[in-house]
């Protein structure tokens, strides 16, 4: 027990919450990996983006939210609708088109998302996630309460003018916004060296006069603890806050790219800072988990995965005459 309290001191974290931390992370990482054999067998049609290798952003950072708060994710964050709260099977079952996902097989893909669990539908113009949840923040903000607005962008989505506009409108309103920036090294094929003359993405906070934070993002304790104080700030009426989340995009924008501009030998080298690996490493050095902790944790997330894919193959497609039901468009 002195070795565990030690360690929880040293991260100010319980040890349960290291072990759901973990059980997020590998369920993250196996309900990616089974969408990507299923669009394999051809059961996905469209595009599957991944976040292999960055998990421990979406899955820290969500973690430090609570009932009430919002999330507009991005396209490689499966770990926060996870953590927010959408279940595995609805999440299989939106992949492969049936009426039992979030848009009941309207749309597959990375638009997922369920306004009763307060998840924004991530949208493909990534910067425009940031306007979004400004004005779930300016709601939170008019009615008095205390939640917090939290915003998933990637280092590319920094350049386009809903980035700055949106933050600027946050910042100057002082709005209860957490900004999640996933610096993955590249925005799609452009490596950072091209996007910005910057030194690091973070130093744009300081236009907008708010605090910015570079950390680790393949360290999920470093995300949970920097996000629970940029959200806990953000409670208090401090304003927003823009955290820079430093990971390495491990596989292509998109599985149709090989990501053959990607040098090898940077991908050798991040290969070796995987998140997963990194926490079970942490957890039974300093005596938070054992081998059996751990194995549990794994058998779980290989059993709910492999119930979700059965559910959701069970499950009816949409009915063809209800096509139109719940879709909008505009004439242009």
């Amino acid at each position: 027990m002195a070795v565990e309290a030690r360690a929880t001191e040293e991260t100010g974290i319980a040890k349960g919450d290291l072990l759901s931390l973990y059980y997020y992370l590998l369920l993250t990482r196996g309900v990616e990996a089974r969408i990507r054999k299923l669009y394999l067998q051809g059961k996905v049609v469209g595009g599957v983006y991944g976040g292999y290798g960055q998990e421990a952003i979406g899955v820290g950072s969500a973690y430090a939210l609570r009932d009430g708060d919002t999330v507009s994710p991005i396209h490689r964050d499966m770990g926060v609708q996870l953590v927010r709260g959408m279940s595995g099977r609805r999440v299989m079952a939106h992949w492969m088109a049936r009426e039992s996902g979030p848009t009941r097989g309207r749309d597959e893909d990375m638009h997922i998302g369920d306004l009763s669990l307060g998840i924004f539908s991530p949208i493909s113009m990534l910067g425009s996630s940031i306007p979004v949840a400004a004005g779930a923040a300016l709601t939170f903000k008019q009615r008095g309460q205390d939640n917090v607005a939290m915003a998933y962008i990637g280092d590319g989505a920094t350049n386009t003018g809903d980035f700055h506009e949106g933050l600027n409108f946050a910042a100057t309103l002082r709005l209860p916004l957490v900004l999640i920036v996933e610096n993955n090294q590249y925005a799609y094929s452009t490596p950072l060296a091209k996007q910005f003359a910057i030194t690091h993405i973070v130093d744009r906070a300081d236009a907008y006069g708010i605090p910015g934070l570079r950390i680790d993002g393949n360290d999920v304790v470093a995300v949970y603890k920097t996000a629970k104080n940029a959200v806990a700030d953000a409670r208090r009426g401090h304003g927003p806050t823009l955290i820079e989340c430093v990971t390495m995009r491990m596989r292509g924008h998109s599985e149709h790219d090989a990501a053959s501009y990607v040098p090898k030998e940077m991908l050798e080298e991040w290969a070796r800072r995987d998140p997963i690996q990194r926490l079970e490493d942490w957890m039974t050095t300093h005596d938070m988990a054992s081998q059996e902790d751990l194995a549990a944790a794994r058998a779980r997330v290989d059993r709910e995965i492999d119930e979700a894919v059965q559910w959701a193959d069970s499950q009816p497609f949409p009915n063809a005459d209800e096509v139109a039901t719940g879709v909008y468009a505009t004439e242009v």
